[in-house]
C-alpha cells in the first residue's frame, strides 16, 4: 500500500529532460505525461508548461474526472509550492481513487488501463522556479518579481 512516505519522487533536472523531449518530437502525439499542479491562491507567478491546475480545495471533486482523463497517461506528477503537504496528499488520493475506479471485480489486480507511475515532484514549483523559471520553454507566465527569495510572496 502506498503511503506519503513510499510515494516517488521525481527531480526537476529529470522533469525537464522529459518535457524537452516531448517537444523534440511533437509527431508523437499527445504526451505520455501528465502535470498536475495541486497550488491554490500561490498558483500566480508562474507554473509549468503543459501542466494542469487543480487546486487542492477543489481536488476532491475533481478526482472522479481527473482519474478518467488522465487513464491512458503512463506517469503523472503532483506538485505544489513545496511537495511537501498538498502535492503529496493529492498524489496519494489520486492513487486511491484511481484503485478505487478502474479496479476489476476482483480487486485492483485486474485494474482496467495500462500501469500508471504517480511521482511528486521534488521540491515543488519552488525549486522548479529556481532552475526553469525563466525558460520559456519549460515553464509559462514567469514573474520573477513574486519569487522573492525562493517563495512566493
Amino acid at each position: 500500500m502506498t503511503t506519503i512516505g513510499t510515494l516517488q519522487r521525481l527531480s526537476a533536472a529529470r522533469l525537464s529532460t522529459i518535457l524537452l523531449a516531448a517537444q523534440e518530437t511533437p509527431a508523437a502525439g499527445d504526451p505520455t505525461i501528465a502535470i498536475i499542479d495541486v497550488r491554490d491562491d500561490d498558483y500566480i507567478g508562474g507554473h509549468i508548461k503543459g501542466s494542469l491546475n487543480v487546486p487542492s480545495r477543489t481536488l476532491d471533486a475533481m478526482l472522479p474526472t481527473l482519474v478518467r482523463q488522465l487513464q491512458d497517461k503512463q506517469a503523472v506528477v503532483f506538485h505544489c509550492a513545496l511537495s511537501q503537504q498538498r502535492g503529496p496528499a493529492a498524489a496519494l488520493r489520486y492513487i486511491r481513487e484511481r484503485e478505487r475506479t478502474l479496479a476489476g471485480p476482483a480487486g485492483p489486480e485486474e485494474e482496467v488501463g495500462r500501469e500508471q507511475k504517480v511521482f511528486v515532484l521534488d521540491r515543488g514549483f519552488v525549486g522548479w522556479q529556481e532552475v526553469y523559471g525563466a525558460d520559456e520553454r519549460l515553464t509559462e507566465g514567469y514573474r520573477k518579481d513574486l519569487w522573492v527569495d525562493g517563495y512566493w510572496g
